[in-house]
């Protein structure tokens, strides 16, 4: 696999000239219908070309119906064209033509001044960083440069999801304007091609344990009309870094959910007593044991779920808890049984035992209903963990 992906990038690269030597810069831009600010972006970075006196070269990866790309051949630039949409595709169809030591990735629509380019260029050369990033949060955003509800919301909510999941530890998770060590993007092998491309790339990075770094920018009012969509686009990162960090989705949900569960079902086994300063005595009764039994069993299957996803799925950062480490690591199919069918035969025999002591009282005293309840729970995880070990089963035997 990973000899094949190198000989498809080493054809992608002589599309663009790869015999002419390797620059030490390649500038990729991805547009549609940037015909107002492109020439603008290209002259910045020709003059920041200049100004670092390092060999380079510039890729347009362009979607547009203007004269977007005869702007940009005009400027010495290579126009590549994309076979399909996207604004992630974009960027990585270009990225395999690349020649570069190092990446830039920047937006055609002058919201980033080219001519900051050296600050990055130079941070990534005197902190040997990976990946270095123009933080606009960090920075200046000018009047009218970006939405409310993306500078205040949107951005920070997303950017403090990314650092939660991954330890990211940035300020500015979706700035476009980058400087990327090109082994580094060989290394990751991106794949969206959507806008979470921006997101998958720190989540990678991160999870990988590449260096990042940040540098403050000025972000600028763009140029044409905006292409982004702030709900769907919000969305396509938010859920991309949710289903790529099970262990945060699943793990420790259905951990506290369990452990809330089964909390509650001994406070209303025991009956145990709490006194509230306004209302006296609380006792935990018989509804309080049914919601913790359907707390812990709902639970139960949500942290399933992050195991189950784990070993489906890759996901960029797997779940680190020590119970789905020893499961993901120690689990069989013959021991997952062990465990399900003692529990549920541990369960069974409460029942029937329940069920003898009203045989034995004449049919007349039945015990407590919250015995029933403890019995049936326990009975329904282990019919849970028997069938959810012949899904790890099946899928570690496909895997192989």
């Amino acid at each position: 696999m990973a000899t094949d992906t190198s000989s498809a990038r080493e054809r992608a690269r002589s599309e663009t000239g790869g015999s002419e030597g390797t620059p030490t810069l390649s500038v990729v831009l991805p547009t549609m219908d940037e015909e107002e600010g492109i020439e603008e972006c290209l002259t910045a970075i020709e003059d920041a070309i200049a100004e670092l006196g390092v060999s380079a070269e510039i890729l347009v990866s362009d979607s547009s119906t203007d004269r977007t790309p005869d702007i940009a051949r005009e400027h010495g630039a290579t126009v590549l064209k994309p076979d399909r949409a996207g604004y992630g595709y974009a960027y990585r169809y270009a990225f395999e033509r690349a020649r570069g030591e190092y990446v830039v990735m920047g937006d055609a629509d002058t919201t980033y001044d080219f001519r900051e380019l050296p600050k990055l260029f130079e941070r990534a050369m005197a902190t040997d960083a990976d990946l270095v990033l123009g933080s606009r949060f960090a920075g200046e955003i000018k009047p009218g440069a970006m939405p409310s509800l993306h500078q205040y919301l949107g951005n920070p909510a997303l950017t403090a999801f990314l650092n939660r999941f991954y330890g990211a530890g940035v300020t500015d998770a979706h700035s476009g304007f980058r400087v990327i060590r090109r082994s580094m993007l060989e290394a990751l092998d991106l794949e969206t091609d959507g806008m979470e491309f921006a997101s998958e790339m720190i989540m990678a990075a991160s999870a990988r344990g590449y260096t990042i770094e940040e540098v403050p920018i000025t972000y600028h009012e763009r140029v044409g009309d905006a292409t982004l969509d702030s709900f769907r686009d919000g969305w396509e990162h938010l859920r991309f870094m949710l289903v790529n960090a099970p262990g945060y989705l699943f793990s420790v949900p259905g951990g506290l959910l369990t452990t809330l569960g089964v909390v509650v079902m001994a406070l209303a086994f025991f009956d145990v007593q709490l006194t509230a300063p306004s209302s006296g005595p609380v006792w935990f009764g018989i509804r309080s044991m049914v919601a913790g039994s359907l707390l812990a069993i709902v639970g139960y299957q949500v942290a399933s779920l992050g195991v189950f996803s784990t070993l489906t799925s890759d996901p960029i950062r797997r779940p680190s808890d020590p119970t789905t480490e020893w499961i993901l690591t120690h689990l069989t199919l013959e021991r997952g049984l062990t465990i399900g069918a003692g529990l549920f035969g541990l369960g069974a025999l409460y029942a029937g035992s329940l069920v003898l002591r009203w045989l034995t009282a004449g049919y007349d005293a039945l015990p407590a209903l919250t015995h029933d309840i403890l019995a049936f729970t326990i009975v329904v995880i282990g019919i849970q963990t028997v069938f959810g070990s012949f899904f790890v089963g099946s899928v570690r035997n496909r895997s192989k």
